[in-house]
């Protein structure tokens, strides 16, 4: 394995960090509902844990309400248990054809609840930052203990490693800090 094969594969691994941070920001509740706030719920359908938005239409009717109606009439209970299981922070209400979620204004401590919650999910990112540069450090080491690069070339490696790293964390601090602002903003 070449030093750029590592960098690279480092890089690659920093970036699906980063998605998947940007998608677990997607599930926090702002101010107007989003549908995406489903985004992570599953219902047993015929055994198999599938998507919510793979087996019912989901919308959002207006700011405060969002509309689940499932394709098939018997996954009206299962959908109910999955969403209600998902602990979202609402009741779903199931009217025989559908389930309505009525969510109201957040308030000031539910939005400050919900920054917390972007911090945390950005402390997880960081952590998978340094696993990342500790996989690629190791990887290096082995390549200086097996003699096909040199110390310095091994510390210049580090070096990059480390700045690779530094690149994807303060990233993450960028996406935490606008997700507070976009979360505490009334």
């Amino acid at each position: 394995m070449e030093l750029d094969d590592i960098y690279l594969d480092q890089q690659e691994h920093v970036e699906k960090t980063l998605d998947s941070l940007r998608r677990d920001f997607i599930t926090i509740r702002s101010g107007a509902v989003s549908t995406s706030i489903l985004d992570n719920v599953k219902v047993d359908y015929y055994g198999t844990p599938t998507a919510l938005n793979q087996v019912a239409t989901v919308l959002a009717s207006d700011a405060t309400t969002i509309n689940v109606s499932p394709w098939e009439k018997n996954l009206l209970k299962d959908v109910e248990r999955a969403i209600a299981e998902a602990n979202i922070g609402v009741n779903p209400n199931n009217n025989g054809e559908s389930i309505q979620l009525y969510f109201p204004p957040m308030t000031s401590e539910q939005r400050s609840k919900n920054a917390k919650q972007a911090k945390v999910m950005g402390d997880k990112s960081k952590v998978s930052m340094r696993n990342i540069r500790k996989d690629a450090n190791d990887k290096i080491k082995k390549l200086e203990k097996d003699k096909e690069i040199t110390e310095d070339e091994s510390k210049q490696a580090h070096d990059e490693v480390q700045k690779i790293t530094d690149g994807g964390v303060s990233s993450i601090e960028t996406l935490v800090k606008a997700k507070e602002a976009e979360l505490l903003k009334i």
